[in-house]
């Protein structure tokens, strides 16, 4: 092991099962840094909420280096003069990483390997975000994979061969001498939080760090993990993990998600056969994650292209800007639509269940192109993920893999009326449809005007009136997708 170690932290953020760490601690002396170079990854720089994530999560990790003896250097980019630098100043030999999977940071870091291993420093990357590496499986064609289920059967015949979670390391090398700035950058040098207070919804839904990824998996471990089966699809009811920010940011590791859930089946089950299929939904969510990371490595331009390419001539609707912006606003007078973009502004996150309606109004009854929708949630969600965000709305536009094999359009009123029977989620975020009886609350417009004389209710003014008919828009649609039907959709 080299004498002095530079670890490079990126979205590792944490010191449990951190491959990268754990390989560098028997260094002599280890310079843990975050390199803040934005620019690196365009054009998918972090977003406004990824970047008040990141604030609170690069604190958190200081904080826990600071605990055992060490502390988090904060540097400005670009990332490759900065490592040089470093590794002059400290007389570092060696560097460590976990690695990223973006298109951009793929070709960044392998530039940098490439130039630090030329000026004599050992490079070493590692494996901290997925369980299987994106490149890991092919077809029996030497295909990438294109239909989940395929896909996710080849990796349930390895998920017991998973190594155990790295423990977090019992002591870490004290900081090497001969830096220039020592103290590097303050973290609000970054400029990460908002100016104007935006985040105070964001700020009472989450606890960024380690700390709080292992809090929010053990609350999910001992309650909703057992119902998640029945319950995920449940907008009003906390019953999903919401562990996906913790994830992308890496202050946890799938691994050690799998390993938790797995030592708490005896607690879930008694049978092991149980066990096993009780699990099986939410290690499913695992494996979709997964699936994603290695769509985006094989095929590199879908955030921005379409992976079925008869869709780069789907006849989208002329540009309509104020219906983006009642659906970016959550006013778009379909109320469980309404109640996920708001969900989404206040608190960084939207329920999955929603996220698929939300995204088929806007690709399918809109006709906007989905890539409208994927901008706005990855500024807007604190789990903004380029690969999880590229899959879910080109599956939901019907251009991605594994889709459906029709033109599937949601139906909001009826999926509200299944998922939110009650309508307690939208009376959560639609409040002003909240004296409604529950039964019209999901379509405030096929209401008896003294109901809604009587609730309060003046469509068009307390709540707005659908800016788009939904039979008609599917119909649109549907004829929309007539046009691009035959076409080939892959070379």
């Amino acid at each position: 092991m080299s004498a002095i170690t530079l670890l490079w932290l990126r979205r590792d953020l944490r010191l449990a099962d951190n491959p990268a760490l754990h390989a560098a601690a028997g260094a002599e002396r280890l310079l843990p840094v975050y390199i803040h170079a934005p620019s690196e990854e365009s054009p998918w720089e972090p977003g406004a909420a990824s970047r008040w994530w990141l604030h609170h999560s690069l604190a958190a990790l200081d904080a826990d280096l600071r605990a055992r003896g060490s502390r988090l250097l904060i540097a400005r980019g670009p990332s490759l003069a900065t490592l040089r630098r470093l590794a002059a100043q400290t007389g570092a030999s060696a560097v460590h990483w976990n690695r990223c999977y973006e298109p951009a940071l793929i070709q960044r870091d392998a530039g940098i390997k490439q130039a630090l291993r030329a000026a004599g420093l050992a490079c070493h990357s590692h494996n901290a975000a997925l369980l299987f590496e994106p490149w890991q499986f092919k077809t029996s064609g030497d295909r990438p994979y294109r239909v989940f289920s395929a896909y996710w059967r080849r990796c349930q015949a390895t998920l017991a061969d998973l190594p155990a979670p790295l423990p977090i390391p019992p002591t870490l090398p004290p900081w090497p001498s001969g830096l220039t700035n020592p103290a590097g950058e303050p973290l609000t040098a970054l400029a990460l939080l908002p100016r104007i207070h935006w985040d105070n919804g964001l700020a009472a839904c989450w606890h960024p760090g380690e700390a709080g990824a292992a809090a929010r998996l053990a609350a999910f471990a001992a309650g909703p993990a057992q119902d998640y089966a029945s319950a995920r699809d449940l907008p009003a009811v906390a019953g999903t993990s919401r562990l996906s920010p913790h994830l992308h940011f890496g202050e946890i590791g799938p691994r050690q998600v799998l390993a938790h859930l797995r030592a708490q089946a005896p607690v879930l089950e008694s049978a092991a056969d149980a066990d096993a299929n009780r699990l099986e939904p939410f290690l499913r969510e695992l494996g979709w994650r997964e699936f994603s990371q290695q769509l985006l490595y094989h095929f590199p331009a879908t955030p921005d292209q379409p992976l079925d390419q008869r869709f780069a001539r789907f006849p989208w609707d002329a540009p309509d800007e104020a219906a983006l912006r009642a659906w970016q606003r959550g006013r778009t007078g379909i109320p469980i639509v309404d109640a996920g973009m708001r969900e989404l502004w206040h608190s960084g996150w939207m329920h999955n269940r929603v996220r698929m309606l939300v995204a088929s109004l806007l690709t399918k009854n809109l006709r906007r192109p989905w890539q409208d929708g994927a901008r706005w949630f990855w500024d807007t969600l604190v789990d903004a993920d380029l690969a999880n965000n590229t899959q879910g709305w080109q599956w939901t536009a019907g251009c991605g893999a594994d889709a459906a094999p029709y033109f599937r359009i949601f139906n909001p009123v009826r999926q509200g009326e299944r998922f939110d029977p009650d309508a307690v989620y939208v009376a959560r975020w639609c409040p002003e449809l909240a004296r409604l009886p529950a039964r019209h609350r999901h379509a405030p417009w096929a209401a008896p005007a003294a109901l809604l004389a009587q609730a309060g209710v003046r469509l068009g003014q307390d709540y707005p009136r659908p800016i788009v008919d939904l039979a008609a828009s599917r119909q649109a649609a549907l004829a929309a997708f007539e046009q691009i039907k035959g076409a080939r959709s892959q070379p």
